[in-house]
């Protein structure tokens, strides 16, 4: 039997959303589109194999039994140095932001939101992208989105995303997970926006979604949904215009 932690490169106790974070890394080396051969098809599955047993619960459980009794191994030494505690006693904006992620990492995940929303009504104006590489901040902040929309953080998560998904934008490369987040960020704005967050706050969102290049069918909802806010509001001229415009889309 092969090790699935080893595989993935994390620790027999990571959390879940390092298992994720190790899981597309690995994708993105191996996956045979982007590396333009099959030289690494093999590979390739016995990471989506062990990604399919480490992301479940029972099955990770039964393969630590298994595994971990008959090779008696013990991965849980604890580091010497205390990072946690080194960044949670700074004050600056970019041990901050690595703060984020790393609690987001290790089993901390409603102090990586807390931390976040604070970063966010914060007047500095720094983003976590500004302390982070692409790739890190994409596969970071998609892991950190779906946690604020556990916690029914929707605005916050789509802020989040927007600014993943016009990053992904701007580079041109093999976009393997880039349908994984519209999909994501679709099934917000058309489920979790009117009606649950505030009509100021569903307009700013549906304004921004109109500048992540969604599709016209994408943009006619989006128009439909602010002409409904700005009819709640009372601005019944806003709310014409925006369903006209609506109609020219289809």
């Amino acid at each position: 039997m092969k090790n699935f932690y080893k595989i993935l490169g994390v620790r027999q106790n990571a959390s879940f959303a390092e298992i994720k974070k190790a899981y597309r890394e690995k994708v993105k080396q191996l996956h045979p589109d982007k590396v333009g051969d099959n030289s690494h098809v093999e590979e390739f599955n016995e990471v989506l194999k062990a990604y399919r047993v480490l992301s479940d619960s029972r099955q990770r459980s039964i393969f630590d039994e298994s595994y971990f009794v008959r090779h008696k191994q013990d991965f849980s030494k604890a580091d010497s140095f205390d990072y946690y505690k080194w960044l949670s006693e700074r004050q600056d904006s970019e041990s901050r932001a690595k703060l984020i992620f790393y609690t987001l990492m290790h089993q901390k995940e409603d102090e990586a939101v807390a931390e976040f929303k604070k970063m966010q009504m914060s007047s500095t104006g720094f983003t976590l992208k500004d302390y982070f590489t692409r790739e890190d901040f994409m596969d970071y902040g998609y892991i950190l989105a779906e946690e604020l929309v556990i916690r029914g953080e929707y605005y916050d998560a789509i802020i989040l995303l927007e600014q993943i998904i016009k990053m992904e934008y701007s580079y041109t490369y093999f976009y393997i997970f880039f349908p994984e987040v519209i999909a994501f960020t679709l099934n917000i704005l058309k489920k979790n926006i009117d009606g649950v967050i505030s009509d100021e706050l569903a307009l700013d969102v549906y304004e921004r979604a109109l500048d992540l290049n969604l599709g016209k069918a994408n943009d006619a909802f989006f128009l439909r949904k602010m002409s409904e806010e700005y009819a709640r509001l009372g601005d019944s001229y806003t709310a014409e215009v925006c369903l006209r415009e609506s109609m020219k889309l289809g």
